[in-house]
């Protein structure tokens, strides 16, 4: 790639796709476990999925964290089936997909704005999508107290959105610049 670019290989990539995995099965294993009727133990980790998504997405651009993310879903889609129900593997797999896209579409949109503004409207609308595509597959027609875990699992990942601004604004400037002029 050219001087403007950071060089992309697989190998620079696996400490992103391992977190990811690792975020995804563990937050699949633990949405099984509700705290109240309000959340679950999953709605703690599964956050800083956009956290990786998001400084893949500043260091090697949208491609890259879209590879991270392809990789994350069809391994975490694996552990999920293991480690939770299918319907919370399939539940989990659709909403990881669609809003870590939507993360990685918007992010690449405003990066050029204030540092802040794309890893917090990304992770924040990526939120919304997450948080109602996963419980309406996972939990509708259950008993469950679903409607009250997806608030309680939103305003969690909302408060997480402004708390990983800290740590990304740290790992911005240690993981390198953005692109001077970023593609899709």
């Amino acid at each position: 790639m050219n001087g403007s670019r950071t060089s992309l290989t697989l190998t620079s990539l696996v400490p992103a796709i391992l977190a990811m995995v690792a975020i995804v099965g563990a937050s699949n294993f633990l949405v099984q476990f509700p705290i109240s009727d309000w959340l679950t133990w999953g709605a703690f980790t599964y956050p800083f999925s956009f956290l990786v998504s998001d400084l893949t997405n500043r260091r090697f651009g949208p491609v890259a964290a879209r590879r991270v993310i392809y990789a994350g879903f069809a391994v975490g889609v694996v552990l999920s089936a293991i480690l939770a129900t299918p319907r919370i593997a399939a539940a989990s797999g659709s909403a990881f997909l669609l809003a870590q896209l939507l993360d990685v579409t918007l992010f690449n949109w405003l990066r050029r704005h204030s540092w802040w503004r794309a890893p917090f409207v990304a992770s924040g609308v990526g939120s919304i999508v997450d948080t109602a595509t996963f419980f309406s597959i996972a939990f509708i027609a259950t008993r469950l107290p679903w409607f009250t875990w997806a608030l309680g699992d939103l305003a969690v990942k909302l408060a997480f959105a402004v708390f990983c601004l800290a740590p990304y604004r740290l790992l911005m400037f240690r993981i390198g610049p953005a692109w001077a002029q970023a593609t899709a």
